[in-house]
Formats: C-alpha cells, sequence, structure tokens
C-alpha cells in the first residue's frame, strides 16, 4: 500500500508534516491551497478514515497511524475554531521513495 506525507501550514504559520498510509489523501486536498479550518478538516477525516479503511481490508486491522494523525489534526484545529476565517494551506504531498 502506497504511504504518503503531506505538509500542511495552521493559520499561525506553523507547519506540520501529516501522514497517509493511502495516496487518497490527493483525491480529497489539493496540493498549495487553503482551506477553511471546517472544510479541511472534514477532508482529511474522510481521507484518513478511508485510508485506514482500505489498510484493513488489506491486512485485517485499521491503521493505528493514520487515526492517530486524525486525533493530532484535531488537538490542533481546536485552538483555531473561534477564529473567523481560520484557513488551513496544504503546501505539499510528498510520496514515499
Amino acid at each position: 500500500m502506497p504511504e504518503m506525507w503531506f505538509d500542511i501550514s495552521w493559520p499561525d504559520g506553523r507547519e506540520e508534516r501529516c501522514y497517509s498510509p493511502s495516496l487518497i489523501v490527493r483525491e480529497r486536498l489539493t496540493e498549495d491551497t487553503a482551506y477553511a479550518l471546517p472544510a479541511f478538516m472534514a477532508r482529511a477525516e474522510e481521507a484518513l478514515r478511508e485510508a485506514s479503511a482500505r489498510v484493513q481490508a488489506k491486512y485485517g486491522f485499521p491503521c493505528s497511524r493514520a487515526l492517530g494523525q486524525i486525533e493530532r489534526l484535531q488537538a490542533s484545529a481546536k485552538s483555531f475554531e473561534h477564529q473567523p476565517g481560520a484557513l488551513v494551506r496544504v503546501r505539499q504531498f510528498l510520496d514515499k521513495g
């Protein structure tokens, strides 16, 4: 299963490298694009949950790294929930290899 990473910038400028066990993230997010925080979270969570489900279908167990990535994104997003117009930028995709 092809792993990948994607770099994001939070509204405060802090950058984070995120993990996905599947390239599905490329179908839900666009490189060098800013998303309103709720839209980013919805898309990222959907992609990472689907990626985890693909791992479960192939190996018989969900991807704990993908589920952990969702938890880290949710924790970071909480600090921006009350900022009107908060944007998260998907900076780049990095395929493994």
